[in-house]
């Protein structure tokens, strides 16, 4: 299991994640259109060159997934019970496809769950990071970890 349990995780703990991907066209094609969101700004280039772009932007909600997912193998692959909600979300450059993206984690909180004895609580800030090193996004989430079995 490649996920921390509950107990091995502590406030200020920082995880450098070693996945990186690059964001292809196809994913932001195919993400808009599973998510029903028809917008020119990520599906119609001559639009789009038209906008202070240039190029279609790629889907918020796709990077928004992807910085969460390649932190995933290092914390909570196997450990986790459930997303609690994500919080103060940004995006303050645009992601375009060709871009590769990293991501950085930071446990910010840790509490027991008071109506789960085997489960608690983290709160990840996550930060995702372009090839250029500019913050592309960053989110608070929350997670429902579970402890170590006995």
């Amino acid at each position: 299991m490649a996920g921390l349990w509950f107990e091995e995780f502590s406030v200020g703990q920082t995880f450098e994640h070693e996945v990186r991907r690059t964001v292809l066209e196809a994913d932001n094609m195919w993400f808009s259109a599973m998510t029903y969101n028809p917008a020119q700004l990520h599906i119609d280039h001559a639009y789009a060159a038209e906008t202070e772009f240039g190029k279609p932007l790629v889907n918020s909600l796709f990077t928004l997934g992807l910085v969460i997912g390649l932190s995933v193998q290092d914390t909570t692959l196997g450990t986790t019970v459930g997303n609690l909600g994500m919080n103060e979300t940004k995006f303050p450059k645009p992601v375009f496809a060709g871009d590769t993206i990293r991501s950085v984690t930071k446990v910010m909180d840790v509490r027991e769950s008071k109506s789960r004895p085997t489960q608690g609580i983290v709160n990840f800030e996550h930060i995702g990071l372009n090839q250029r090193d500019e913050v592309v996004c960053t989110t608070l989430r929350g997670a429902l970890m579970m402890k170590r079995p006995a």
